[in-house]
Parts: structure tokens; sequence; C-alpha cells
């Protein structure tokens, strides 16, 4: 299985794109290449899981993308993976490459990779890093590798060469799950290859060079597999986890990575097995990863795992020549729960979107901060104004080079990260759906006209079909952060019913709630923090009413300035029993006076040596906390030398003591801060 991240669906060779890629166009020329193939999700996380398992990945535990440091979510150990499966059916298994459906790296309880069914790994938890070139993050079955010489791409590969020659049992056959890194950001490649796009600075010619890299090393690794005689009789399956972030690589479709619309989930797929596959083909037969599993077990007679509810079809007719033997049991269908549209499903001709009505609680207030600033660095530096879809797709993916850019991108990425505590109002139906759009892809495959109002029964069908499915899902999606009691026997789970209240005393209410004040230690910049905090210490029917309450709030007040204060507030007024307390303003703290000494000397003036008394006297005539010492030095000399010397003749600050200065200064300012 050979996985590509963030590749858009028009960037290699055989599907009309601008990159070499003889490896891969040579398995499409010998094989099966799917002209409308779709991701499971139009994010990382999400898409891998429904990969691993062939079900749709919010059943599986995995909601959206994860961040392993903040949230509890992982693909369920109790998931069967497509490894599992050929491990008990007598295969070796090794995944190598970029994992990222939740891993114990970051200190939270999950799953090791060893416990999805593979013998062997060596991966990392989410991308390469610092960049594809000599990564650092890298783990082997268990313990951290180090920084690693040379590209994400090749060392991956070169991994996956040692196993076949050293680690694996050469009298058993094989499952090799390599997932790269490219062309995700951060991204490097190597010069002579990003010459051949462009010049070596600009970012579209980098992430072509990082395509072109890629290639390069599966054809290392398809040389390996032909020298031991086993290219033949290997089933090769080459995809990407969605599309790509880069408009322009996504063959002109609406939308990009993020999106359910086609740019952000269709990718390419290409079946390779000359002794098993029918090849040298176009299937035009919409198929996609949720397909695999069952595919995988079709090709190789045996048995799909039993007691599961599998969302992709067995495509293996389609394969091996008999496409009136196929049948799909279940639309290709997706949830992505903080996206908008949030699903899509696809039967035939047709695609449906359903746009949710849900609004998440999030500082709105923060985040129009943050995206002004990097409007104003994104358009000095284009020389031009931006759409709010294209600052949106450069606030998350571009690659900022200065520390103040980098600040504000992962400040940015952090606002609006997806929050557990979000997941009651999830399972509770999100409010249902505010419209649902219908497009024919044979004629429109850019969605450019919704064509809903000219067929209403194709319309019906369809929801009632994205509903069934939806409601599906829904019911075994996990409850992350919630700790959730047991219901007894025969009780009901909590409803979500709206306030037995008219809307003019719900008014009352919502504006009485809104007078209180904020809770003390609540800050708009932990705002996710403190609401994950709160909400997991609710029951049931708490966190059920806090989002029915927000829900009113919002139909009420469509357009209120502070979505996330007013969220906290209600959270509140819940957590209290439903009653309303206004608390007195905290009296002004003492204006409070510190003391900054800047030592210029030997180490022992930091007061580390206990025999110098200068820092515990100090600390003891104004008092530990307001004494900040400041320690800088060259070589012994007292400030008034250095100092001194600083202004060459020509008035500019010389090399090292303008750069002493400049540390003083930094270390001063960060001091006081």
């Amino acid at each position: 299985m050979l996985l590509a991240d963030d590749l858009g669906s028009k960037d290699i060779g055989c599907y009309g794109g601008p990159v070499a890629t003889p490896a891969v166009d040579g398995l499409a020329a010998k094989g099966v290449r799917f002209t409308g193939f779709y991701s499971g999700a139009p994010v990382c996380s999400s898409s891998r899981a429904t990969l691993l398992t062939g079900r749709q990945h919010i059943r599986t535990g995995v909601y959206t993308v994860i961040q392993d440091h903040m949230h509890d979510m992982h693909l369920l150990k109790s998931e069967v993976t497509i490894a599992e499966v050929l491990k008990s059916n007598g295969y070796d298994t090794a995944h190598i490459g970029k994992w990222h459906v939740g891993t114990p790296f970051r200190g939270r309880d999950k799953p090791w990779i060893e416990e999805h069914g593979f013998d062997y790994w060596f991966a990392t938890d989410l991308n390469a890093s610092p960049s594809h070139r000599n990564p650092s993050n890298f783990w082997r079955n268990g313990k951290r590798v180090g920084e690693l010489e040379g590209y994400a791409c090749q060392i991956v590969v070169d991994e996956a060469i040692t196993w076949l020659d050293q680690k694996r049992d050469s009298k058993r056959p094989f499952f090799l799950n390599i997932w790269f890194h490219e062309p995700h950001a951060p991204l490097a490649a190597p010069d002579d290859i990003v010459a051949q796009y462009g010049d070596h600075n600009d970012p579209a010619a980098i992430y072509s060079g990082t395509i072109d890299n890629t290639d390069r090393a599966i054809a290392r690794l398809l040389k390996k597999l032909n020298d031991d005689g086993e290219l033949e009789n290997t089933i090769i399956i080459y995809a990407s986890d969605h599309g790509s972030y880069r408009p322009d690589r996504n063959g002109g479709l609406r939308g990009n990575k993020g999106s359910l619309f086609e740019g952000g989930i269709r990718t390419p797929g290409i079946f390779y097995w000359p002794k098993g596959i029918k090849g040298g083909r176009l299937e035009d037969a919409p198929a996609g990863a949720v397909d695999l599993l069952p595919t995988i077990c079709g090709l190789l007679g045996i048995a799909k795992p039993k007691g599961v509810h599998l969302d992709g079809s067995d495509l293996s007719p389609l394969l091996t020549g008999s496409p009136d033997k196929f049948t799909r049991h279940q639309p290709l269908f997706w949830h992505s729960p903080n996206g908008q549209p949030n699903v899509a499903i696809r039967e035939g001709k047709y695609t449906l979107m359903g746009y949710r009505k849900l609004e998440f609680p999030k500082d709105q207030e923060a985040i129009r901060t943050v995206m002004n600033k990097i409007e104003a660095l994104l358009e000095k530096k284009l020389g031009r104004e931006l759409t709010r879809a294209e600052l949106w797709n450069k606030a998350y993916n571009t690659d900022f080079k200065t520390p103040e850019g980098r600040r504000l991108r992962s400040e940015f990425v952090m606002l609006n990260t997806f929050q557990e505590a979000w997941i009651p109002l999830i399972k509770a139906g999100s409010g249902g759906f505010q419209k649902f759009e219908l497009y024919d892809l044979s004629t429109d495959p850019n969605q450019t006209n919704d064509i809903a109002s000219q067929f209403p029964k194709v319309v019906e069908r369809l929801v009632g079909r994205a509903l069934a499915i939806n409601a599906s899902v829904l019911k075994e999606a996990s409850n992350w952060g919630q700790d959730e009691p047991a219901l007894a026997a025969g009780a009901k789970p909590p409803t979500n019913p709206r306030p037995s209240l008219e809307d003019a005393d719900l008014e009352k209410l919502l504006t009485r709630i809104d007078a209180t004040d904020l809770p003390e230690g609540y800050h708009g910049s932990t705002h996710q923090a403190y609401v994950d905090k709160r909400m997991a210490a609710l029951a049931p029917e708490q966190r059920v009413r806090v989002g029915t309450l927000y829900e009113e709030k919002r139909r009420l007040h469509p357009n209120m300035p502070n979505a996330g204060m007013s969220f906290v507030k209600i959270l509140e007024y819940v957590v209290a029993g439903e009653t309303l307390k206004t608390k007195p303003a905290p009296e002004p703290a003492a204006p409070r006076k510190r003391h900054l000494f800047i030592l210029s000397g030997q180490s022992n003036m930091e007061g580390l040596d206990p025999s110098v008394s200068f820092t515990p006297a100090v600390q003891r005539q104004f008092g530990t906390e307001n004494v900040i010492v400041v320690k800088l030095a060259q070589g012994g000399q007292p400030i008034r030398r250095w100092y001194k010397n600083w202004k060459s003749a020509n008035d500019t600050p010389s090399k090292d003591n303008g750069d002493l200065y400049d540390r003083l200064m930094g270390l001063v300012k960060k001091s006081m801060e």
C-alpha cells in the first residue's frame, strides 16, 4: 500500500499532472487506473482510519485531524484493520512512514502501532519534522530513533527494503503499508530535482520536487521486488490521503484539502497485480479508500471481518474484468464534522452535499484578530488582496519562514482545532441541516451548478439515504473525553428538545445569562482547554442542555459578537444548576514594584554559587518573586568595556558586540513579560 500525503488528483503524470512520475505511471499502464477514486475524508487522520478499516472514520473513533497532545481520540484498539485481517491469514505485516491515527508518543493513553496488527513499524506520529530533509521524529518499534540523514521518502523506502531483506520471514506472504510524508508541508527536496520545476525557493517547484523524489523512491522499491522475483505477484495500491492544499493541483475541481467538494476528496487510485488483475485499463466506476479492506479480502479469497459493519464494497469484480458482478451495498458517504458542507453522498452520477446548522463555539474575536495579522503578512508578501477562501487555505497551509508568521499560524490552527467537548453536539444531531445541494458530476465535474431545485425526487432519495447512514455512523461514534456513565437497564438516552420556553421568555433568560460575569480562571487564549475541562465534568443530560441553549442563542442571535464568551456563560449557568449569580468584580491588585538586574561576568554571578552573596542579598531585600536577574557576559568583561566599543567608525554596531547588545535587549524584553 503506497499512500501519498496531500497529493492532488492531477499532480502525477498518468493523471495529466506536471510532475514526472515514471514509476507510478508504469504501475498505472500495467494496472487499473480509476478516474473517480476518493479518500475516506478530506483530512489526514480520518482518511487513514477509513483506509485501514473499510469503515466511516467516525465509527472507528476518529472524528477529524488528531492532535495527540490535546486529543484523547484515536483509532480504537477494537477496530479490525487490514493488517489484522492479513496477519490472521499468515502474513508478515509492517507499517513504515506517517501514522497519524493516534499514538502514545506524547503521553496520552493510546494504542501502539503493533496493537493494530503490525509486527514491525517505523513511523512518525504526524508530519516529518523539521521537514522532509533530515527528519528527527521517527520511532521504530516503540523507541525514538533520533535525527536521520536524507529525505523522508528515501528514508522510508530504505527501511522498507531493509525489512524485506532482513526482518520478515521470506517464506511467508507480506503486507507492507508505506505511507509517505510527501508532499505535505513543511517541504524539502534535493535542489537538482527542484530545479526541474522552477526556482529552488518557489513553493510550487519544491512541492513538485517532493513528488518527483517520492516517485524515485518508489522506483527503488519496485526494483527490489523485481530483483527478488516478487513484483509480478505483489498487489500494489497507490493513492493519496485526500486532495492537495494547493488549489492549482486539483485539476480545476472545486475545493481542496479540508473540503468535501471534489477537489478535497478525489485522489489518484491505481491497482497493480499482473498475476491477478486484468491491467492496462481505465475504470470509471466511483470507488475509494473505504473499499480497500473488502477489496483485498475479495482479491485474496479470504473472509471479511465478522460482526462489523463495513461501509466499503468489494471492488474485485471491477478489477478482474467482471463488472456485471459488482454491486455497491451502500453509497459512498462522508461526514466531516467541522467541515461546511459537512456531509456528502455519491450515488451514480450524483453527489449530494449537506450543510450543518450547528456553529461550533469558538473564540471568534481571537480568530478575527489573528486572521487580520496573517492577512497583512500574506498580502505584503504576495502584493495583492486575498479572497476569504484563499486566506483560510494559506493560513492553514503556508510554510511561514519568519518566527512571527509561524507563531500566528500556530495560534490560528489551535483556535480552529476540533474540540472533543463538541462531540455531544455532534451526536445530538448538530441541529440538523440548513440546506442540501445536488450536482451531476457527469456534466458538471467542477460542481458549479446546484440542480437540487430541478430534481426534488433525487434530492429526497439521497437525503433519506444520507440521513440513515449518518444516524448509523453516529450511533457507533465514541464519546471522547466525556466519561459518560452507562445507562440503567430500560433507561432512554438523553434527547435534545427545544427549551420549554416561548421565544420572549427564552430571550430574557439568555439576556440574563449574558449579563453574568465570565468565570475566574477563564481567558480567551485558553478557551477550548477551559471548555473541555468543564464539559468533561458534566452529566450527559447537562451537556445536551448546554448544546440546546447555545443553539437557541445562535438561532435568536445569528450574528452575536463573541460566540465563545456566550458559550462559556451558558456552560457556567448549567454547571451552577441553572441558577444565575453575578460575581462581584475583584478588587484591583496593589501596584507591584519589581527589580531588574543586568549582570555581566562569570557564571557564578547568576547566584548559582551559594558563596556569592549578590543574588540572595537582593532577593532577601526585595522578595524572591520581585527580583529578575538577566545574565549577559563576554569573556567576563564588564558591560562598560564592550558597550564602549559597541559603535564602530561608521557608527554601526560591530558584529560581535552588536549581537551581544541585541541579545541583551531580547533577554530584558523576555524577562519583563
